[in-house]
């Protein structure tokens, strides 16, 4: 197969060139890319569906594409230690690098974003095979955060990806795994990426709201203050930013005093006190079926105490799920006036504190468990003051 990549060339401009299509995927930067794409499958389900490594001939980097519903993670590790999956693996970690979006035309949507006050982190460059082109370019975003723009065109449209297409030149797909097979036997149910979360500096969130609104189009959709989500100990403000299109909620959280140390300042601490992504709510249509299958794999969430179920149906009423299995389950519930939501979030995904997962069941509630807030928190400081951290 031939592959070239170059500059991309001028393209016919689209009438909104911000108009964002999809997640087209999220990339992680990990120090081993093969391994991490396996506890991603045996725990939560993932399909390692492709590979791009020395064996289909990238030289930098091994990347691993993982699908499921309409998820798509790209687990990145550098092949030298002047990668910046290498250097950044080092500072700061595995975590999320970047958060990518379909548009119409790539080159189109980073000079808006440029235009509109970014600042680049990668120019479009364009990757031409036989089977077709793709368009990226980046901007950085907060801390270690890129948003790439990402046009498909031919055989690597994001709608043939979605039906197994191949995802990039020098992309082939995986052989056949006994996991694969298994997860497709047993599956986790996850469906979208429903909101990111990230951590940035105190005093920093409203810069950053304010960026993603300039830049990105985006629009103020909820924001916490430190009544809202505080314990006796510590607290935070949050504001959520909504892309407008139904694709993806980015909240922005920032510490606020209190008497120890939040779970946000616990974050910056050892993430080289840098903002960047906390934690993915991953989307299913059923929490109990998900969050059963997720804990028989090994998945450890936070605990929840029982007294949290002696009052919380007196706050949320009746719902579709048996309530004792929510309890098993310590599936935390939250009510709205456009309904109710089930979440839970898990423990670390690793040894330092800085990404979790978080599953989410939507009963027509948009929120975010607002009165869930200060269970979950008494349950991270748990987690904290047993790590010394808090």
């Amino acid at each position: 197969m031939t592959q070239t990549q170059t500059t991309a060339p001028s393209a016919q401009k689209s009438k909104d060139p911000l108009q964002l299509i999809d997640v087209d995927h999220i990339r992680f930067y990990v120090g081993n890319a093969k391994q991490s794409a396996f506890y991603y499958a045996y725990c939560f389900g993932f399909q390692i569906d492709q590979v791009s490594d020395l064996t289909t001939g990238n030289r930098d980097e091994a990347s691993y594409l993982l699908t499921q519903g309409n998820i798509r993670l790209l687990l990145t590790s550098g092949l030298s230690t002047n990668h910046p999956a290498c250097q950044e693996v080092a500072r700061f970690g595995d975590g999320i690098k970047d958060i990518a979006f379909s548009v119409p035309d790539a080159e189109a949507a980073y000079e808006q974003a440029i235009a509109n006050g970014a600042e680049s982190a990668c120019e479009p460059v364009a990757m031409t095979d036989e089977l077709g082109t793709i368009v990226r370019a980046s901007i950085k975003s907060f801390g270690r955060v890129v948003h790439s723009f990402v046009s498909r065109t031919g055989e690597y449209v994001l709608e043939k990806v979605k039906l197994g297409g191949i995802f990039a030149p020098r992309f082939n797909g995986c052989p056949k795994l006994a996991i694969n097979r298994h997860n497709r036997e047993n599956p986790c149910g996850l469906l979208y990426v429903d909101h990111c979360v990230g951590n940035v500096q105190q005093g920093k969130m409203d810069h950053w709201c304010q960026w993603y609104e300039d830049v990105l189009n985006f629009k103020l959709f909820k924001h916490f203050d430190d009544k809202d989500i505080s314990t006796e100990y510590s607290a935070l403000m949050s504001k959520v930013m909504d892309s407008g299109r139904e694709l993806i909620k980015i909240p922005i959280n920032e510490p606020a005093e209190g008497k120890k140390k939040s779970q946000i300042q616990e974050y910056l601490e050892w993430h080289d006190n840098t903002a960047g992504i906390q934690h993915l709510a991953l989307l299913t249509s059923s929490a109990v079926d998900s969050v059963g299958q997720l804990r028989e794999r090994g998945v450890e969430f936070l605990t929840i105490p029982d007294s949290y179920y002696d009052i919380v149906w007196d706050r949320v009423g009746d719902i579709k799920e048996d309530m004792d299995q929510v309890k098993e389950l310590q599936l935390l519930a939250d009510r709205d006036e456009q309904g109710y939501l089930l979440q839970i979030f898990t423990k670390p995904l690793q040894d330092r504190p800085t990404l979790f997962f978080e599953i989410i069941c939507r009963r027509g509630s948009q929120s975010f468990g607002k009165g869930n807030f200060k269970a979950l928190f008494e349950s991270l400081e748990i987690e904290q003051e047993r790590r010394g951290n808090l």
